[in-house]
């Protein structure tokens, strides 16, 4: 997956996944980072996952209760 930012300080934007992404992912187009964490949402806007971290790792739930890492 790729996350796209227009600025390195950005709190949204867009998301290009590629081929191989588990579960639903392969739907996700964009991403909000906020006080609640960074939250990936699918073609539709309904949240994939919920994920906290410190901007180079991040964990959470995925929507379907399957644990989520993403990490750089």
């Amino acid at each position: 997956m790729t996350f796209r930012a227009a600025s390195p300080s950005a709190l949204e934007g867009p998301i290009a996944p590629e081929g191989g992404c588990p579960g639903k992912f392969f739907t996700s187009r964009k991403w909000v980072y906020d006080q609640a964490g960074l939250t990936m949402r699918d073609h539709n806007g309904q949240p994939l996952a919920q994920l906290a971290g410190d901007g180079a790792q991040f964990n959470g739930t995925a929507t379907s209760g399957e644990p989520v890492t993403l990490a750089r």
